[in-house]
């Protein structure tokens, strides 16, 4: 098995599992990983998912040994049938949150997957880097917008630009990830934050998950409209009424997604 998903109550799994190529994307995990979207996104039961790795590496990219070009022209693939979908993008699709523990090396087409997730935690030995330029590439993955996005230009730049490695210690430093843990409590710490979404309301937060990606492209005036717009649409929610009574009632919610 190329991938491991499982799902445990509200908490969906997914783990890469080639641990012998360090977790490198070939078209069979690809596919994988598309069927477990698929199914993270059609199961209301899901709240939260975890991304994560086996072995020394959460993922190194492509496997650059098994993956190669098509002949084609690459306007018929961009253009023609589903069109050009990078492997980052498939995680575009699940509204719900995702938590990446990076469990080791987070290289290339790997470090963009984890950068599109919405949290990010990393072990102590972990290892980040994009390293394309180096043979010949770019990080085409969204490499080269979410990460300036995230650590700023300086930092983006110098990382892109050099294909230099950085150490968990200093990605946690320029905000490329939001905790450090021991390798051996990471699993168990990404449960725990995972947990800590889905007991709360799920349609609020897939909303705070929509406005903060989809804002983040607007204007301020029109990003707090849209927030304005969203808060009032979840005012009457039977989880917003569920939460308030909680509250007076001094009980823990209950909360359904509706």
């Amino acid at each position: 098995m190329r991938l491991n998903f499982t799902v445990d109550g509200p908490v969906a799994t997914i783990t890469l599992n080639r641990p012998e190529a360090l977790n490198s994307i070939d078209a069979e995990m690809r596919e994988a990983l598309l069927a477990a979207c698929d199914r993270i996104r059609s199961d209301d039961t899901i709240r939260v998912v975890i991304f994560t790795g086996t072995g020394r590496a959460f993922c190194t990219g492509s496997d650059l040994k098994n993956t190669f070009a098509g002949d084609d022209s690459y306007a018929l693939e961009a253009f023609g049938g589903a069109g050009d979908r990078s492997t980052a993008d498939i995680l575009d699709l699940i509204e719900k949150p995702i938590v990446c523990a990076i469990n080791g090396y987070a290289l290339a087409g790997g470090l963009e997957l984890a950068l599109a997730c919405d949290i990010r935690i990393a072990a102590q030995t972990a290892k980040f880097g994009l390293p394309e330029v180096a043979i010949g590439s770019i990080p085409g993955a969204g490499g080269t917008q979410r990460l300036p996005r995230l650590v700023g230009l300086s930092h983006a730049m110098h990382m892109m630009l050099t294909g230099e490695r950085i150490e968990a210690d200093e990605a946690l430093r320029i905000g490329l990830i939001s905790r450090v843990f021991d390798a051996d409590t990471l699993m168990e710490a990404a449960q725990a934050i995972a947990l800590k979404i889905a007991g709360n309301a799920p349609l609020a937060v897939r909303a705070v998950k929509h406005l903060v990606l989809t804002g983040a492209d607007l204007p301020l005036k029109a990003a707090i409209r849209a927030e304005r717009m969203a808060w009032g649409t979840l005012r009457t929610t039977h989880d917003r009424i569920e939460g308030r009574k909680a509250f007076a009632e001094k009980r823990p919610p209950v909360y359904t997604g509706r």
